[in-house]
């Protein structure tokens, strides 16, 4: 297990005596950040920790959780850690040294950690996901393929009308349930899949399959690879000129998926998100502020999936605030209305308020926000 905190979220530990002995009494609310820092996904650590470490100190300024200070504490959630992640987890909720979990990591170690925390400690999951989640006391906030992905689907048939489209993506629960999707909305645009594939994770080439890709006769690209194995395809991908013939749309590039993939490898890609470091909100105008002020000029990129951890931070901060002991029978079968703060509306949000998706396209080494594909 991989634990760090920062100067602004440390503890203070007291000691007390019961039954004879001594033990240290933590006097503060322990978060454990579910976070990739290794592997393919590893590349959004630093910028999901970063903005963490704001939404923490935010809530410290506040009084913190049920008058307690929080402190943050990094496990890795990679699918390559050598640790077992189950069996850490467990350990520490048993031990009663963390509060809850705030969890930004693939669909498949949500699955597995939904089977050990049962109920013990809220669980906050923050990434854009698959959807159905029902387990009580765990709660996603993340966008589903549903809200996200058909509208994208329909603003690329509107403006490039392919008639066939590949489907790539790794193999796990949330490209193969995106592309389900998928395939059953693009049916009723009057499209279809020509190739689907799924690679595991760590791929050491893409050119075989960027090479199939190219003789698939296929127009558009539904790209479900995350982290590290998205930067890789793009790159061959790029390196074969197959944006002449295919246009790209994604869920899971973000801005520092962009900066890796390079400028020359990134034309006719589009993105749908329910957020940007671009975007023109006040609420993001704020966050910005709040980020850079801490972190520096230099700080790690602002993104989506960075923003997701602010901003379930914030979630589990409000559910403790109004609810109580409530999430434990709440979560995905029983929602709870929680106020919270955002970094992509301003005001304070409810868990049952959606936020809006927005397509963008890669210009260069941003991205340019073309329109809220909630507003047609």
């Amino acid at each position: 297990m991989t634990t760090l905190a920062s100067s602004a979220t440390l503890p203070i530990e007291l000691s007390e005596l019961k039954n004879g002995e001594w033990r240290t009494v933590h006097d503060c609310f322990r978060i454990a950040l579910l976070i990739p820092l290794c592997g393919s996904a590893g590349i959004w650590a630093p910028s999901c920790i970063s903005s963490a470490q704001v939404a923490a100190a935010e809530v410290n300024e506040s009084g913190g959780i049920g008058g307690r200070k929080i402190q943050l504490i990094m496990i890795d959630a990679a699918m390559e850690s050598q640790d077992p992640i189950e069996e850490t987890v467990n350990e520490l909720i048993e031990a009663g040294t963390i509060d809850a979990i705030v969890g930004m990591h693939i669909s498949a170690i949500r699955q597995r950690l939904s089977k050990v925390v049962r109920q013990r400690i809220p669980y906050i999951y923050t990434p854009l996901y698959e959807g159905g989640e029902n387990t009580a006391g765990l709660f996603a906030i993340g966008e589903t393929p549903e809200e996200q992905l058909g509208p994208a689907l329909s603003f690329l048939q509107e403006t490039y009308k392919p008639s066939k489209w590949a489907l790539i993506g790794n193999d796990y629960v949330w490209p193969r349930s995106s592309n389900a999707y998928a395939k059953s909305y693009l049916k009723t645009l009057g499209a279809s899949p020509v190739i689907e594939r799924y690679i595991p994770f760590g791929a050491t080439s893409m050119m075989d399959l960027v090479a199939e890709l190219d003789s698939s006769g296929a127009e558009a690209l539904l790209l479900s690879l995350v982290g590290q194995d998205a930067v890789a395809f793009n790159r061959a991908f790029g390196k074969a000129g197959l944006h002449r013939k295919i246009v790209r749309l994604t869920c899971a590039i973000e801005e520092n998926g962009l900066l890796a993939c390079g400028e020359r490898n990134l034309e006719r890609l589009f993105v749908a998100s329910s957020y940007f470091a671009a975007l023109p909100t006040e609420a993001n105008a704020a966050f910005k502020e709040r980020y850079y002020a801490m972190h520096g000029d230099h700080a790690p990129v602002l993104n989506a999936l960075g923003q997701s951890m602010y901003e379930g931070i914030q979630y589990l901060s409000g559910l403790m605030r109004d609810h109580g002991n409530e999430w434990r029978q709440a979560g995905g079968l029983a929602p709870l209305l929680v106020t919270y703060r955002s970094g992509r509306r301003s005001g304070r949000t409810t868990g049952t308020d959606r936020a809006p998706i927005y397509i963008a396209r890669a210009d260069g080494m941003q991205f340019s926000i073309i329109k809220e594909l909630n507003n047609k």
